[in-house]
């Protein structure tokens, strides 16, 4: 299934906060959405999913408006793997996967929900810890077993916020290589909001770089140039190449007001 974002806006008030947004994930892709923080990157993340109404502009999943989606429906289309759960109750590693089986069948779980619940859970080697409370696992665990309860329902497009964020080294890489892994196997569509430039360029087929609201530019992690990172994050870096990868390196803050200043060029 294809996503596609058409002329969406939203404000908080009087506070304009994404403006004319384009963008269209295929499926059998990733597109990392990247931009400083307040950038908009969660409020478009949640106005897919519809936690947040956007005041125009239209959203699509396979040519069908998501505002025609029940929503037990959406839930099985689209997932959402939000930075940090609310943990209202409770509940063991198990029970946390299985909620994402609710929109396939309510909230009577069958055979086949648990088959697929402990087949989710051998995927990402999390079985050993079905039983623990998720709030007794480290950081990265979680965020392994938030993408499993999305996993389980088998969607076919996927909408993560920050995936990574405050993960360890290998946690990061663990879960991006599962994202890219699950893509590749299902054809799901995928769109994540990330900061690690590199992990981005790693990872995304695509690239889609918010500044001020707008889309400042989409295309192929080669985007991501010393020009380009000046703009959207006032900070001056540069591009290396190593056995085939790009790498992003910070240099510091940039003087955007100086005069004549010279943008940073790519390092080959």
């Amino acid at each position: 299934m294809t996503l596609e974002i058409t002329d969406l806006s939203f404000s908080y008030g009087d506070v304009s906060v994404l403006e004319g947004v384009d963008l269209t994930v295929e499926a059998g892709e990733i597109v990392g959405l990247l931009g400083p923080n307040g950038s908009g990157k969660s409020t478009l993340l949640k106005s897919i999913h519809r936690i947040h109404e956007p005041d125009g502009g239209r959203i699509e999943i396979d040519g069908r408006d998501i505002e025609a989606f029940g929503p037990q429906e959406l839930a099985r289309v689209a997932s959402y793997v939000p930075q940090h759960d609310d943990g209202a109750f409770p509940a063991t590693v198990f029970e946390t996967v299985l909620q994402g089986r609710r929109p396939h069948g309510g909230w009577s779980p069958s055979a086949a929900d648990r088959e697929a619940v402990a087949e989710v859970l051998a995927r990402l080697d999390l079985e050993q810890f079905a039983t623990r409370r998720l709030g007794d696992l480290s950081g990265g665990q979680q965020q392994k077993v938030r993408f499993g309860r999305a996993l389980v329902g088998d969607p076919s497009v996927m909408v993560l916020d920050e995936p990574t964020s405050a993960l360890d080294l290998k946690h990061q890489l663990d879960v991006m290589e599962l994202v890219t892994t699950h893509v590749r196997q299902r054809d799901v569509a995928v769109v994540a909001a990330l900061h690690d430039l590199n992990l981005a360029s790693r990872y995304c087929d695509r690239i889609a770089l918010l500044h001020d609201g707008e889309i400042h530019v989409v295309g192929p992690p080669t985007v991501l140039t010393p020009e380009t990172i000046r703009t959207v994050y006032g900070v001056d870096v540069s591009v290396f190449h190593h056995e085939g990868r790009r790498f992003i390196v910070p240099e510091g803050a940039s003087d955007r007001t100086e005069a004549g200043a010279e943008p940073q060029l790519e390092t080959l």
